[in-house]
Formats: structure tokens, sequence, C-alpha cells
């Protein structure tokens, strides 16, 4: 550490989480339904990422997930608010998990795109946020999902829109 960064008030973040499950084929062995729910009752550990934006899921249901996150001085960018990223990540995984919650066991997404507006600042001060992300359509090999971040006082803090890959287990699907 530089004398510069001692004189700045360096903190620290100590981060915890559980290694990820390298057993792809025990991952699909349930429906995307089935592994959300067992990740909102505590059965299953987090995935990694969950543990840097303190990312919980609160409930889950067929095409539709709502999740909250802590955000805190460490996610601030330069100009003193939370990252963009932070709120692309929390939307990301709303909507990915939106269309996850429709996928029978075996098939698994990727997101294709997502376009996220940025309407709020977020600050340390902000709270926990919640984001609710829904399925607008789900076809054979792609699906569409919608996603909001709201602050506790139930303001709209960013929202998005994505489009997701489904990836069957057949290639030729």
């Amino acid at each position: 550490m530089t004398t510069r960064h001692r004189q700045q008030g360096i903190r620290s973040r100590t981060l915890r989480y559980h290694s990820p499950e390298m057993d792809t084929a025990k991952l699909f062995e349930r429906s995307g339904l089935e592994q959300l729910r067992a990740l909102a009752e505590g059965l299953v550990p987090p995935p990694p990422m969950s543990s840097h934006i303190g990312l919980e899921i609160v409930s889950v249901s067929d095409g539709e997930v709502m999740m909250t996150a802590e955000p805190d001085e460490s996610h601030y960018n330069p100009i003193g608010s939370v990252h963009g990223g932070f709120f692309a990540t929390i939307l990301d995984s709303a909507c990915g998990c939106a269309v996850h919650s429709t996928l029978p066991a075996g098939v698994g997404y990727t997101s294709l795109e997502i376009k996220v507006s940025f309407l709020r600042p977020i600050t340390a001060d902000s709270g926990t946020v919640t984001a609710r992300g829904w399925v607008t359509r789900r076809g054979r090999n792609a699906a569409f999902a919608d996603a909001e971040v709201r602050d506790a006082g139930g303001r709209v803090l960013a929202t998005a829109s994505s489009s997701c890959l489904i990836i069957h287990p057949d290639p030729a699907l």
C-alpha cells in the first residue's frame, strides 16, 4: 500500500463465496424453476457473482423473479455514486433468471444482449434495492425479458430489456 493510499482512507472488503458447481450434468438435473427455488430457499449455495453485489433471490415463479441487492461504497464510480455495472449486473440477473425459470431440466440459456436505462443514481445510502424480472416472450430458441430496479420507496432506478439464447442439450435443435 502506498503512502498516498494510506492518506486516502483505504477500506477493504472480504469476499466469501462457495466454489461453483463444476458438474454441469448435476446442475441441469432440475428444471430452471426448481434450481432457482433451491437457491432462494438456501438449499444450494448461490453463484459466486452474487457475493460480489449481495444479490439474493427473494421469490421466483414461472417467468418471474424478485431479487434484492445491497449497494455500498465498494461499488462506487469516480463521481461518488454506484457504478452502472452494479445496475447492469442486477438487471441482467433478473432478466436471465426470469427466463431460466421457464426452462425444463437439461436446457440452459445465455444472455445475447441487454439494454439498460439508468433513471436515478444509487448511493450507499440508498439501502436495499429490489429487482423484478419477467419474461415478455419465450420461444423455442430465444426468450425476451424485461426488468426494473426499485429503491425502498418504490422509485424506479433503472430498467432493462434483454434477449436470451435458449441452449438445448442437442445442438441440432
